[in-house]
């Protein structure tokens, strides 16, 4: 398999906890064992693998029980829930993968490394972060969470008052050789999953831990470069990237090529809360030198794979 292609696959948050379900761990199971199915095809197909994942709703649900417990034993800063994520998260993944390769007698060895990825300390998110976690605060609690805890909440709209943490641009991948070093023996590797635990480094080269978030699919784009990725594979919760997205003139786009992503990206067709931030890993990853970019949804990957649906950007 030397000459098998090298693809990083970036699991929706919605692949393991979905809209409208309790987001239980029988629950999580279940949708794991479903989003895979694309992934055992590329296997078949002799992709070398790297797995990434979105752990919005475990953040939130893992930041509501820091609350709730407060009290009764020390929270937990943001950086090593995501780490402890890392952990569980993969944990279910490799398990769920691992099962599949035995039953289709696919001799192929699965590991999940929890990962650190390096931002800038002073990225510019610091000064003004955006990305909501956590529970809902009515807007008397908001003066004292300020106040005693040094946060930042602001208004979400159609919920409540939230906290808000940076959402910094990934760097590197910290572990990067060995995910490389793994994948090359064809290891499949689950790595960085949310983002990666955030890290920046001091001045005397040693790391430090950092309270906030890295959007999964700019991780993910930062993971396909390290590991000399081919193709970039990102699942969410559409079939198709749009143009007018949910509009009258609604135009859903089979394949485009780096320049029309540029363009369209440019002209605001893809907003920062949904889109935006996968075409800009899409951008970035075949500006380094990445072949392609599937972006579907996780139950038309299989056909997607084979060009039969989702959305191909090309270099």
């Amino acid at each position: 398999m030397s000459d098998s292609k090298i693809a990083v696959v970036a699991l929706g948050g919605n692949a393991i906890t979905r809209e409208f379900e309790e987001g239980n761990i029988f629950q999580q199971f279940s949708n794991t064992r479903r989003s895979l199915f694309g992934v055992l095809q590329l296997i078949k197909k002799g992709y070398k693998l790297a797995i990434t994942h979105g752990n919005g709703p475990q953040v939130g649900n893992y930041l509501i029980r820091v609350e709730e417990t407060r009290q009764i034993v020390p929270p937990i800063p943001l950086g090593v829930i995501v780490a402890d994520l890392e952990g569980g998260m993969g944990y279910m993944i490799a398990q769920s993968l691992q099962n599949k390769l035995i039953r289709n007698k696919i001799n192929r060895n699965v590991i999940t490394l929890v990962t650190q990825v390096t931002v800038e300390k002073n990225d510019p998110s610091v000064l003004n972060p955006t990305k909501f976690v956590g529970p809902v605060y009515s807007e008397n609690q908001v003066e004292n969470l300020v106040k005693e805890r040094g946060w930042i909440i602001k208004h979400d709209v159609g919920r409540g008052y939230r906290r808000v943490v940076p959402s910094p641009l990934p760097l590197e991948i910290v572990e990067k050789d060995i995910i490389k070093n793994l994948v090359d023996q064809d290891v499949i590797v689950i790595a960085a999953g949310g983002g990666g635990a955030p890290v920046y480094i001091q001045q005397d080269g040693t790391y430090e831990g950092f309270d906030a978030v890295i959007d999964k699919d700019r991780a993910a784009a930062i993971l396909a470069k390290n590991i000399d990725a081919h193709e970039l594979f990102i699942l969410t919760a559409v079939d198709k990237v749009s143009l007018n997205y949910k509009k009258p003139n609604q135009v859903d786009l089979d394949e485009i090529t780096l320049d029309q992503a540029r363009q369209y990206y440019a002209d605001g067709q893809f907003p920062a809360g949904s889109m935006g931030p996968k075409i800009e890993a899409a951008i970035h990853f075949l500006e380094e030198g990445g072949d392609l970019v599937v972006i579907s949804s996780v139950e038309k990957m299989p056909d997607a794979i084979d060009g039969k649906t989702g959305t191909r950007i090309v270099r």
